[in-house]
């Protein structure tokens, strides 16, 4: 295998491995490109030889059904991964990834990531992180899904799309989510989710202004007999 090209910094004479700057750089094994909306940036089902690192924008991920059925799996953004299925030996891609924005994405060969993960700990270590807050998050989907009302769940992904708990306030969606995908995620039809928006902006929790504003208040109806879903909720 080619040495890897890097852009170490320097402290006291030793070169040290720096994650950010090698997800910046692109090198042999690393490339660099640009998506523009709704362009697809892998397929379900083509070759799964890399990871991708979202460096700007934001990815839907979609799986589609034998039957011809979509649906949305994971909404991602700037400085997630997608595509660590390769690394388990995944041959073929399980989604769709299709970018929601103009993005900027990093492709990292397959071969490239495993050896930068042997090699280094730090980047090791970040990429852990997200792999344990994207299992985290799976799980709670999972309960969300099982136990929890619709208006609860749209309320609840509207939140973490906004970011909400990430700087301390919600921040504006920027991406033009239609109803028919909030559907597709929570599992529920267009008119439901129409239904709880409409409620939601009666009651001040969020405002439509050229772009989809959630305030912290719309965590009132998640917080609302919390207690009582919990316990509700199986031990994992």
């Amino acid at each position: 295998m080619a040495k890897r090209s890097r852009t170490p910094q320097k402290s006291r004479g030793v070169q040290r491995f720096d994650p950010v700057e090698f997800l910046e750089t692109a090198a042999k094994g690393r490339i660099i490109s640009t998506h523009q909306k709704k362009q697809v940036i892998f397929a379900q089902g083509d070759l799964a030889d890399s990871v991708i690192y979202i460096k700007k924008g934001k990815v839907k991920v979609t799986v589609v059904s034998k039957q011809g059925k979509e649906a949305v799996v994971a909404i991602l953004g700037a400085d997630q991964f997608l595509g660590e299925g390769c690394l388990i030996g995944q041959p073929k891609r399980l989604a769709t990834a299709t970018a929601m924005t103009d993005c900027v994405t990093m492709r990292v060969e397959k071969v490239e990531i495993l050896q930068v993960l042997q090699d280094e700990p730090t980047f090791s270590k970040m990429f852990i992180s997200h792999i344990l807050a994207r299992n985290a998050r799976i799980e709670e989907d999972l309960v969300d899904q099982l136990f929890n009302s619709t208006e609860k769940r749209l309320a609840r992904v509207l939140l973490l799309l906004a970011n909400f708990g990430k700087e301390g306030r919600p921040e504006p969606i920027v991406a033009k989510i239609s109803q028919e995908t909030l559907a597709e995620m929570i599992g529920t039809t267009r008119s439901r989710v129409s239904h709880f928006m409409n409620k939601f902006r009666q009651m001040g929790f969020i405002d439509y202004n050229g772009h989809l504003e959630i305030h912290s208040s719309l965590l009132s109806v998640v917080l609302n007999d919390q207690k009582s879903n919990v316990v509700a909720a199986p031990r994992i």
